[in-house]
C-alpha cells in the first residue's frame, strides 16, 4: 500500500499591506469609491418612474431639504 502524505502549506503571505505612507491615499480612495457609488444610487432612484418608486418602497425620489427657522423669513422681510 502506498503511503502519502498531507502537508499543509506555510508559507509568508506576499500580500503587502500599506504602510503609514500609503494609508492616507487608500482612505481617499475609499471615500471616493464610496462616493460615487452614493451618487450612482441616487442617479438610478431619480430616474425612476412613480409606479416604480412605489414598488421598490419609495414614496418620491430623495430631494435635499432645507430647513428654515420660524421667525426668519418674517425678519427677513422686515429687513426689505
Amino acid at each position: 500500500m502506498a503511503h502519502t502524505e498531507n502537508r499543509a502549506g506555510h508559507h509568508a503571505s506576499t500580500v503587502r499591506r500599506p504602510g503609514p505612507g500609503l494609508k492616507p491615499a487608500a482612505v481617499a480612495i475609499a471615500a471616493l469609491k464610496s462616493w460615487q457609488r452614493t451618487a450612482s444610487r441616487r442617479r438610478s432612484i431619480q430616474d425612476l418612474t412613480p409606479d416604480r418608486l412605489r414598488d421598490i418602497g419609495q414614496a418620491e425620489a430623495p430631494a435635499p431639504e432645507l430647513e428654515v427657522k420660524a421667525g426668519l423669513i418674517a425678519n427677513l422681510i422686515s429687513m426689505r
